[in-house]
């Protein structure tokens, strides 16, 4: 288990998506830290967790998470977690609510839109269109180092694992987050689950595609700080 954590306060942890790292993230460290204890995790079969030899299953990766908590002594914090990883963070808020303050769900793959793994194609390869030639370097690096079996692994348990009980008992608190021009999970998704989560707010930010906290990181890091601190 590798992980690491940044900065004092109240604890945030943040997972990452679908073919990612902790370097997806590396635009908003800096700003939470300066307020909170933040913990980057690797999730088993990706970033610098990638050699784990184990076969990579979605349920089992969301009981790990918690496990992880338990070992570290962690009992309650923040979690923020983007795509596939915003599916483990709303299990976790459903399955252990004691343990979640605020959660953040950053275009979180929690509603199946696509039936195939291969419906997958035509909106990763439009999502492209807006990475920058910074960010297309990292996904280009953490793809490689996840490998194609722990890929297809990862996109057959999102589409055929269905959270429709979860959303409707998480109980706390909860921001969404959609970029605008997010061709992977539409912000169409985000209004739905807006309209299927009780305590949840939508916030759609301009410009901005499937990873926004890197396209857009100041309106991303003012809006999740505003929301962590109550507001």
């Amino acid at each position: 288990m590798r992980y690491q954590r940044v900065g004092s306060g109240p604890p945030v942890v943040m997972l990452h998506g679908l073919s990612g790292s902790t370097r997806w993230w590396s635009r908003n460290v800096e700003a939470l830290a300066r307020q909170y204890c933040v913990y980057l995790v690797d999730l088993p079969g990706f970033g610098s967790m990638a050699r784990v030899r184990q076969r990579f299953a979605l349920l089992q990766a969301a009981n790990w998470m918690v496990q992880w908590m338990d070992a570290i002594g962690l009992q309650r914090a923040h979690f923020i977690g983007h795509s596939m990883g915003g599916f483990v963070c709303l299990w976790i808020a459903a399955h252990r609510p004691e343990a979640v303050e605020r959660l953040v769900l950053v275009a979180p793959a929690v509603i199946p839109h696509v039936h195939s793994i291969f419906g997958y194609i035509m909106p990763l390869l439009k999502s492209m269109r807006y990475m920058t030639p910074q960010f297309f370097m990292v996904v280009s690096t953490d793809t490689l180092r996840m490998g194609f079996i722990t890929l297809l692994r990862a996109v057959h348990d999102l589409i055929s694992i269905h959270l429709d009980d979860e959303i409707e008992t998480v109980q706390v608190p909860t921001l969404l987050i959609w970029g605008e021009d997010d061709t992977l999970v539409p912000p169409s998704l985000g209004e739905l689950l807006h309209q299927k989560m009780l305590h949840a707010s939508l916030r759609i930010i301009p410009k901005a595609g499937h990873v926004c906290m890197f396209d857009q990181p100041a309106i991303f890091n003012a809006t999740v700080k505003n929301f962590l601190a109550g507001h």
